[in-house]
């Protein structure tokens, strides 16, 4: 699982208006997952069209995207490629317990039992290429950009934000920490009233704002302390020291002047090694493999134009949502390209 930071992070509350006229870059599986978990019946049933196929994902995309542009914040989705070799027991016990999960959806629904269905279809919930490919196709047609990453897509939107490509990498995940990223936005497509799992309790959940730069100073440590503490506590590419905790990591992290450090510290006080190599981890995390990418690789993203006819035959005559829905999408996702790119609205409609 991600790296849980929460307790260590500096962060605020903020404003969408904020982000008016910035580039964010969006880890696409990230907010795939939250619509495919979200948008779901009673009974924990996802959207489906009347061929069986899975819609929630093509939902979420279409109305939060139109969302985003009517702020005025200029979206670049971002697709994991090829995940590292050291993330290979993370997505294998992710498997194991989205296999487990589906098990107990099917029997809590066969109780009558729908809000613990519901929680473990959530649970159950997975990403697979259709449910990307389709994505992208959506993407395209409304004209909104995308790029695929060679490997972590958090880590591609980290290193795009750190070199200044995009005002910030939006993200569930705290990796993107770990991975430099200067801004994280947090909620972007995930905002609104939330029900909390198993209780008749709702919150409202709003965006969130961390700079990396002001919570190392706030925390003392540098950037490499900083994955430290992420590796003790446990990422997606390590599993973490059972006994240490946030504060515990903070500590210790300070101490130490190197990685090799950090694994001595461990092993005196713990008595246990790290299950591999965590240099390697350090090194995924200082020099993550990405897409090398100028100003005007990211500028040209924004010249896809919207494909109105394409976008109605795809979403309602293929998917069976609402043309009349469509079509008043269609017309503020044409007004929010219009205002992000404040050119003329014919260069982006075929």
């Amino acid at each position: 699982m991600a790296v849980d930071l929460s307790k260590l992070i500096t962060k605020r509350k903020l404003e969408f208006e904020e982000l008016r006229g910035k580039t964010v870059a969006i880890d696409a599986y990230n907010v795939l997952y939250q619509f495919l978990s979200i948008i779901r019946q009673p009974d924990g049933t996802p959207l489906m069209d009347s061929h069986g196929n899975v819609t929630s994902h093509l939902s979420g995309i279409f109305y939060r995207t139109i969302d985003i542009l009517g702020y005025g914040i200029k979206p670049i989705y971002v697709f994991d490629g090829i995940p590292s070799m050291l993330k290979q027991r993370t997505i294998e016990a992710r498997i194991r317990r989205r296999s487990e999960a589906f098990e107990e959806w099917q029997k809590a629904k066969e109780e009558g039992d729908m809000e613990r269905a519901k929680s473990q279809a959530q649970a159950s919930t997975r990403v697979d290429k259709r449910i990307v490919e389709s994505s992208k196709k959506l993407l395209d047609l409304m004209g909104v950009p995308y790029i695929n990453a060679p490997s972590e897509g958090e880590a591609q939107a980290s290193i795009m934000c750190k070199k200044g490509l995009v005002y910030a990498a939006a993200s569930q995940d705290y990796d993107t920490l770990l991975f430099g990223s200067t801004n994280i936005v947090r909620n972007l497509t995930f905002s609104g009233r939330r029900k909390l799992p198993k209780k008749n309790v709702y919150i409202n959940v709003e965006p969130e704002f961390v700079n990396l730069k002001e919570t190392l100073s706030n925390l003392g440590l540098t950037q490499k302390q900083l994955i430290w503490v992420g590796i003790m506590l446990g990422t997606d590419f390590n599993m973490g020291i059972k006994g240490i905790g946030p504060k515990t990591a903070l500590k210790l992290a300070k101490q130490a002047k190197s990685i090799g450090d950090i694994k001595d510290i461990v092993l005196e006080k713990y008595r246990v090694e790290f299950e591999l190599d965590v240099a390697e981890v350090e090194k995924l995390f200082l020099d993550p493999e990405v897409k090398e990418m100028s100003e005007d690789d990211v500028d040209g993203l924004f010249s896809r134009k919207m494909d109105r006819e394409g976008i109605v035959r795809f979403m309602s005559e293929e998917h069976d949502f609402s043309k009349e829905r469509m079509e008043n999408g269609i017309a503020k996702i044409a007004t929010g390209l219009e205002q992000t790119r404040q050119k003329g609205i014919g260069k982006w409609m075929k």
